[in-house]
């Protein structure tokens, strides 16, 4: 950072971060450390250069460069998913979204996806966001929050009764396996296009940890690439087979919704993608996995309720509120003071207020990255409860803060993944 000298504002805030990221643990399942590659690669030239359009077909001069690099983006991530059409250009997840909605859909017609308060994101139909003032969104839930399944003859009901033409598989805090079958037999029926927003668990599809909803007949892949894709900020929308949707898609990102694609981003998106496509990226991926199973068991046994029973993926979402007798947010709190990073989150059938809910999520892709292994994790968990159920007391968050800082001083963040 010898440049950034001229500006010591801005080079303390980056400096401090680093350091906060360096003797602190990230927990976050939306989070991960990208390699220096990824960061050489996204504080590019690429920076520079105006490149409106797609490769070959660009508005401005001189793109010989970014028409390579855009296309081997494009090549890389239709291999790590087996498609047929990608589009690299989104600014991250929300606005993928967007694009698709505005692809395939008009103003009025129906979406139907997974319930906020079971799991499901802001971009699937929240009252607050841009899509529901547009569309219609309509919801499915979980049939049981103690085991996590989703109540598919309810989803197929609701899609009976309101002929969504957009059917929605996905979430932000959901832990459990979605039956991407039931999907598309339901979309089918009803005539409905399939669009599997996977921006949590991308990393873990590319790196074969998990089913990819492509297998099961889906239409559509939307995600970002900075959390278990341990790539930059930024999104990517996977059309499987169909020349005629990825080319409205193509449309509605430029000149739809957004302009001059961010080369450097893209430059980064390439590298990312290089690295997922290693043998060491399909290991991590499988100790994600492994690694928040330990902290399942550790939960399990110290009585503390977690949403869905456990987890088959990288996350955690657990009802500190009802266990342990704190909210989300004293939690999230709490936490942060010993160096344990990771986000309150509201739970199904929560009675407390979205900004102090009675759950935590976390979940295991960013600490995998360091190096850690089972008996690290489930340490974590223990050290996690023990801050919880000692929140008051300044001496123990002390001791428990000093074991964190050795922890993370053990695993340390690598600089490559190849």
């Amino acid at each position: 950072m010898q440049y950034l000298k001229q500006d010591p504002e801005v080079l303390a805030a980056l400096e401090g971060e680093q350091k906060r990221q360096k003797e602190g643990l990230e927990l976050i399942p939306s989070e991960n450390y990208v390699s220096q590659a990824v960061l050489e690669a996204n504080g590019s030239i690429f920076t520079n250069k105006y490149s409106e359009g797609y490769p070959g077909r660009r508005y401005y001069g001189g793109q010989e460069f970014t028409d390579a690099v855009e296309t081997l983006a494009i090549e890389r991530v239709k291999k790590l998913f087996n498609c047929k059409f990608a589009n690299v250009q989104p600014h991250s997840g929300a606005p993928a979204n967007l694009a698709v909605y505005a692809a395939l859909l008009e103003p009025g017609d129906t979406v139907l996806g997974m319930d906020l308060s079971h799991g499901g994101h802001l971009t699937h139909g929240h009252p607050m966001t841009l899509p529901a003032k547009i569309y219609k969104f309509v919801t499915y839930k979980m049939k049981d929050p103690e085991t996590g399944e989703i109540d598919y003859d309810g989803l197929r009901a609701v899609a009976l009764e309101h002929k969504p033409k957009l059917i929605i598989a996905g979430f932000s805090a959901y832990p459990r396996t979605l039956d991407y079958k039931k999907f598309v037999d339901i979309a089918h029926e009803v005539g409905a296009v399939t669009m599997a927003d996977m921006a949590h668990i991308a990393g873990l599809i590319a790196g074969k940890a998990l089913r990819n909803p492509f297998d099961d007949g889906f239409d559509i892949i939307t995600s970002t690439t900075h959390k278990t894709l341990r790539g930059p900020r930024g999104g990517i929308i996977l059309t499987r087979e169909s020349e005629e949707i990825a080319k409205k898609i193509d449309k509605t990102i430029f000149p739809g919704i957004q302009g001059g694609p961010h080369m450097h981003t893209i430059a980064a998106k390439a590298v990312a993608f290089g690295e997922a496509l290693t043998p060491a990226y399909q290991e991590y991926c499988q100790q994600i996995l492994k690694n928040a199973k330990a902290m399942e068991a550790v939960f399990k046994r110290e009585g503390v309720r977690m949403i869905g029973g456990g987890t088959d993926n990288h996350l955690i979402l657990a009802d500190v509120f009802g266990s342990l007798g704190v909210t989300g947010k004293e939690a999230q709190t709490v936490l942060d003071e010993v160096g344990i990073t990771l986000n309150m989150n509201s739970i199904a059938g929560d009675t407390r207020k979205p900004l102090d809910p009675s759950g935590i999520r976390f979940g295991t892709p960013a600490i995998t990255t360091r190096g850690f292994k089972e008996g690290d994790c489930a340490r974590v968990a223990e050290l996690l409860i023990e801050t919880l159920r000692n929140k008051d007391d300044f001496s123990k968050k002390e001791t428990i803060k000093n074991e964190i800082r050795e922890l993370a001083e053990a695993h340390p963040i690598p600089e490559s993944f190849v």
